[in-house]
């Protein structure tokens, strides 16, 4: 049985938007905390000469990732690893790009500083590592929604939060990327485009 994510839903269209100028037109993509596989196979669709590769450190949720890839018949879609981003043992040791969608702001700080240093292990040169969420910027909140949001993820766990993104891109930037190409989304969240650099 798949279960469904209201903002997956919302959401995955206009990431895709960015995404068809960001991605390679071939290749793996590795994705991180894929959640309930909604975008991966979404995003499989689109970009049939792309193997994508999902992950989620939940059991549960790797089932369910598998069971919707079968259901759609995504046959680009690899079985979902356990992948822990917080950690330096990856089961992936190479990718064209990487996917993080929306686990930044539900994780401790820990996760997106391994994220960044996976990424550094694993895109080759001019690849890419894409990442969409909320975010506050020059220390400040975006809007008062914004605020209330991470005021309700510091209350269910205080290691959590809406991040600022300064602290992400120069985490990102140290491992060898550009700055980011933002992209102003939907319900005042933001696409970042990190692109490794070729030389």
């Amino acid at each position: 049985m798949t279960t469904s994510s209201p903002s997956a839903l919302r959401n995955r269209d206009p990431i895709l938007s960015v995404l068809r100028t960001a991605l390679p037109s071939r290749g793996l993509v590795l994705e991180i905390a894929s959640g309930t596989g909604e975008h991966v196979t979404h995003f499989a669709r689109t970009f049939p000469a792309v193997t994508f590769q999902p992950t989620d450190l939940d059991a549960a949720a790797r089932a369910g990732i598998d069971a919707r890839t079968a259901a759609d018949g995504a046959v680009n879609v690899r079985t979902a690893l356990a992948l822990d981003a917080a950690g330096d043992d990856w089961p992936v040791r190479h990718a064209d790009a990487i996917l993080c969608v929306n686990m930044i702001h539900i994780s401790p700080w820990a996760a997106t500083e391994g994220l960044a240093r996976g990424a550094g292990r694993v895109i080759a040169p001019g690849g890419v590592l894409f990442l969409y969420g909320p975010y506050r910027r020059a220390g400040a909140h975006t809007t008062p929604s914004n605020e209330a949001f991470d005021r309700s993820l510091r209350e269910r766990n205080p290691s959590w939060g809406v991040r600022d993104l300064e602290a992400v891109s120069a985490l990102v930037r140290a491992q060898g990327f550009s700055s980011p190409e933002i992209h102003e989304m939907p319900a005042n969240n933001l696409s970042l485009v990190f692109r490794r650099a070729t030389s």
